[in-house]
């Protein structure tokens, strides 16, 4: 048989998630640094984030190439969703990377891959082959600020409401202050304008005891230092009166 649970026991609920690496916080929620921009779900590596934007775009400028030859709808619908995905999945504490990948995506990829799987041209000179990479990049830069605006807005608005608001964070930086004045002691340890709490009865009653006990004995003392001059003043009073001689 178990034993009854005491009335002043409080039952914790359970947690999901404190089976995996870590566990998570209170009500199955990352803690914040580990979150993606859902709580219950834990963020990726900046790299993987990375590699996320990486396949969506190039797989995007793969089959537009293929298709057409350049970069079309494939790589704009691809391009966006990747960097999309990478901001939103990132971990709160590695956002910087996602924020200003998109740029540097366009900027490298999309040359890369049309060089490599783009249309050949015998005998095409160094005027078509700026041709065959820059028409893409201009055509991809609408898609790309678009995109980077969109992506830097999620960003900050993660910065912004992803804080450490954790209750059982906030609850532990009070305990440790707490334990830090109560270390501390004294007046010094006190904070500014704060009181001291009113003692109980008990404490009122043994002060109060101890009060009194100290007076007895001051006034028992006092008593004993005024007695004993008056009875040794009196015994030489009489030793000088039997001692002096016998006037005539």
């Amino acid at each position: 048989m178990t034993s009854p649970r005491p009335a002043g026991a409080v039952r914790h609920p359970g947690r999901p998630g404190q089976g995996r690496s870590g566990g998570s916080g209170s009500q199955g929620q990352w803690p914040m640094p580990d979150r993606s921009i859902i709580g219950t779900v834990l963020g990726i590596p900046p790299v993987a984030a990375l590699g996320v934007a990486v396949a969506f775009t190039g797989l995007g400028v793969l089959i537009d190439v293929l298709r057409s030859g350049t970069a079309g709808i494939v790589f704009k619908v691809g391009f966006f969703t990747g960097c999309l995905l990478a901001v939103m999945w990132v971990r709160r504490r590695s956002l910087f990377l996602p924020i200003v990948q998109p740029p540097l995506l366009v900027a490298v990829l999309v040359p890369v891959m049309v060089l490599l799987v783009g249309p050949s041209r015998s005998g095409g000179g160094t005027t078509e082959t700026l041709l065959l990479v820059g028409a893409p990049l201009i055509n991809s830069f609408p898609t790309m600020a678009t995109t980077t605006a969109v992506v830097v807005g999620i960003g900050i608005g993660r910065l912004l409401l992803q804080r450490n608001d954790d209750p059982e964070l906030r609850l532990g930086r009070l305990a440790g202050r707490d334990r830090a004045a109560q270390g501390r002691g004294g007046p010094a340890g006190r904070a500014p304008g704060r009181r001291e709490p009113k003692p109980t009865v008990a404490e009122e009653a043994r002060r109060r005891a101890r009060e009194k006990r100290l007076e007895a004995e001051r006034a028992g003392r006092e008593g004993g230092r005024v007695s004993d001059p008056r009875g040794s003043g009196g015994a030489r009073g009489e030793g000088r009166t039997s001692r002096s001689p016998r006037q005539s």
